[in-house]
C-alpha cells in the first residue's frame, strides 16, 4: 500500500464512513479476531494549556480547528519508516473517510486528546497512519485547513490573533514514539493510535534555548504580530502571503509540513489532491 494512499482514498465511494481491510487489504474479514481501534488529534500541552514563542510572545489559544480527512490505520511489514520509505506493506488496514473537523483547544488544561473515530479493527500491532488535511467543507471554519484563533501577550501589549490558514496538507506516519505504546490491539481490547500536531514548530519555544533546533527552524510570533491592525491580528494565507516578507513566508510554508506527528514520531508530508 503505498503511503500517499490519503491522496486518492476521496476519489472511491465507499458503502460506509468505516472500511476495513483483512490481510492483504483484498476484502473484510469477519471471521478475524477484533478490538476497537481508538483515532485521536491530539494539539499537546502547547495548544491546551498555552506558551511563549522563541521571541517572548506568550500564546494562549481558545480555538485550534483543524480538518481531517481520509484517515488509514495500518498493520505493516516490515514496519514503515516514514523519514526513508515511499511505500508501506500493509497486513491489514482501517480507514475512516470523513472529512471531520476538531478543535484541539477544547476542554481544560488537563483534557485527553480528541476522539476523531472508533473503529471495529482486527487485533495486531497498528504501525502506521496517514490522514489528509483538506479545506474543512462546514462549521465555523470552513474553508480553512487550519483556524488558530487566541491571544497572544508581550511586554503589556495584548493581541487577540485569528488565523486562517488554507494550504492543503497530509501526512503519512510511523510507529507512534511516546512513553506509552500505542497501536496494540489484543482480540476484544481497546486501543489508540494518535495524530499529533507541533504548533511550537511554527513559533518556537521560549522554554528551550535559543540555539535549540525548534527555535533556529522556527519563524516566532514577533513577525506576525507586526502586521497586526488596530490592536487586532486577522490574516488569512493569503495575508501571509501578501504581507510577510518573502524570506518569512517562504519559512512559514517550509514549517507546515512539520505539523503532523505520531506523538515524537516524525512523518513524511506528501502532496494532496482534490
Amino acid at each position: 500500500m503505498i503511503s500517499n494512499r490519503v491522496i486518492f482514498l476521496s476519489l472511491f465511494t465507499l458503502a460506509s464512513p468505516v472500511l476495513l481491510l483483512g490481510c492483504g487489504g483484498d476484502r473484510p474479514n469477519p471471521t478475524a479476531a477484533a478490538g476497537t481501534l481508538v483515532i485521536r488529534a491530539n494539539g499537546e500541552d502547547f495548544v491546551r494549556q498555552g506558551f511563549t514563542s522563541k521571541d517572548g510572545w506568550a500564546i494562549s489559544f481558545d480555538h485550534v480547528y483543524v480538518s481531517l480527512a481520509d484517515l488509514v490505520a495500518a498493520q505493516t511489514e516490515p514496519p514503515f519508516q516514514a523519514e526513508t520509505e515511499d511505500r508501506w506493506q500493509a497486513t491489514a488496514e482501517v480507514t475512516v473517510a470523513g472529512p471531520t473537523v476538531v478543535d484541539l483547544a477544547a476542554g481544560d488544561a488537563t483534557a485527553e486528546p480528541l476522539v476523531v473515530a472508533e473503529v471495529e479493527a482486527p487485533a495486531g500491532q497498528f504501525n502506521a497512519l496517514a490522514w489528509a488535511m483538506p479545506p474543512a467543507p462546514s462549521g465555523p471554519s470552513q474553508g480553512t485547513v487550519i483556524w488558530l484563533q487566541g491571544t497572544a501577550t508581550n511586554q503589556g501589549t495584548t493581541l487577540p490573533f485569528t488565523l486562517r490558514l488554507s494550504e492543503p496538507l497530509a501526512f503519512t506516519c510511523g510507529d507512534f514514539i511516546g512513553d506509552e505504546r500505542k497501536g496494540m490491539l489484543a482480540p476484544g481490547g481497546v486501543a489508540d493510535l494518535e495524530a499529533t500536531f507541533h504548533f511550537d514548530h511554527l513559533f518556537g519555544d521560549g522554554g528551550a534555548p535559543p540555539e535549540d533546533e525548534i527555535n533556529t527552524g522556527a519563524l516566532g510570533f514577533a513577525p506576525l504580530a507586526a502586521l497586526a491592525q488596530d490592536g487586532v491580528l486577522n490574516l488569512t494565507s493569503a495575508d501571509l502571503q501578501s504581507r510577510l516578507s518573502p524570506a518569512d513566508h517562504q519559512r512559514w510554508l517550509g514549517l507546515l509540513p512539520s505539523l503532523g506527528h505520531v506523538g515524537e514520531g516524525h512523518c513524511r508530508e506528501v502532496e494532496l489532491t482534490r
